[in-house]
């Protein structure tokens, strides 16, 4: 089955990486307080995808008498982690730092080299976020963005995509900040591009936490899994009804309960048998489904 792949994770590192070093002598050169958040921004995001590679490494840690399950949702934690430092380190910092320059109406100098940077930064943040979609897209090609956003059970994923769609769009507003002070001379319009940069941020930490947290709660499988999953035991022969069904993801894999009614055998050693080969057949047509907790029942008036 697919393993949890680093590569959308790399390639955000990579970008971003660049980026906040280019921020960084580019807001000390100029003197741009939106360049200064967008640099933070990006420092931020770099800590970020390191947790993320840390969480992923985690949560392949195999089963213990402690975690009987393994610690496949152990990356949820990380993703959350990484939700609230993207609001409170990329956001909030940001929003602070255009009100201290609101205040303090601090010039802006060299305009040109921050918009120069400013273009280089969308276009690594460009290939970063190709990165996130090329690997949404290799999963699930058909679906839309924002349904696979509510969708997916892929939180490191998620948080990649999160930070990616952020940046281009803070560094569309911090480009639009920075031009318009070079057009008018006002440096009021730098500090409300910081301002500006640090509340999309914290919005999209905010959605983006909201999801994280339904997976650390518990999750069910993906809609179209849980539905391939009881149309296939549906048309099992030996299965007469299904009661109930229930799945969880826990990481990559996914838990099945099944409560059925089968048809009638001769001894409860042959349905047993006719269990363990649902069962098998189940994980042999969803390699995803890593137990299965099958219950023989009658329906209950």
């Amino acid at each position: 089955m697919k393993e949890e792949s680093p590569k959308a994770i790399i390639y955000a590192l990579a970008a971003n990486f660049g980026i906040a070093v280019c921020k960084f002598a580019a807001a000390s050169f100029t003197g741009s307080g939106s360049m200064f958040a967008e640099a933070i921004h990006s420092t931020a995001d770099c800590g970020n995808q390191l947790l993320l590679l840390f969480g992923l490494r985690q949560a392949r840690r195999p089963a213990s008498p402690l975690h009987p399950m393994g610690g496949g949702r152990e990356i949820n934690f990380y993703s959350l982690l990484v939700a609230l430092l993207l609001f409170f380190v990329g956001g909030a910092f940001s929003v602070y730092e255009g009100v201290h320059r609101l205040v303090a109406r601090e010039p802006l100098q060299y305009a040109y080299v921050a918009l120069v940077v400013l273009g280089v930064s969308v276009v690594l943040e460009a290939f970063s976020l190709w990165g996130a979609m090329k690997e949404i897209r290799r999963v699930h090609p058909e679906k839309a963005l924002w349904r696979w956003f509510r969708e997916t059970r892929e939180s490191e994923l998620l948080v990649v995509a999160g930070e990616d769609i952020a940046a281009l769009a803070g560094l569309a507003m911090a480009f639009a900040a920075v031009l318009l002070t070079l057009v008018t001379g006002n440096a009021v319009y730098d500090a409300l591009g910081s301002i500006a940069v640090g509340l999309l941020l914290m919005v999209i930490a905010w959605l983006v936490a909201r999801e994280v947290k339904s997976m650390i709660v518990g999750e069910s499988a993906s809609p179209e899994v849980r539905r391939a999953i009881e149309a296939h035991l549906r048309a099992r022969g030996e299965i007469r009804s299904i009661i109930n069904m229930i799945t969880l993801q826990w990481g990559r894999h996914v838990v099945v309960a099944v409560q059925a009614e089968m048809i009638d055998y001769a001894s409860g050693r042959a349905m047993v048998d006719a269990i363990n080969v649902i069962e098998a057949d189940l994980q042999a047509a969803f390699p995803q489904v890593r137990w299965v907790f099958f219950e023989p029942d009658v329906p209950r008036a």
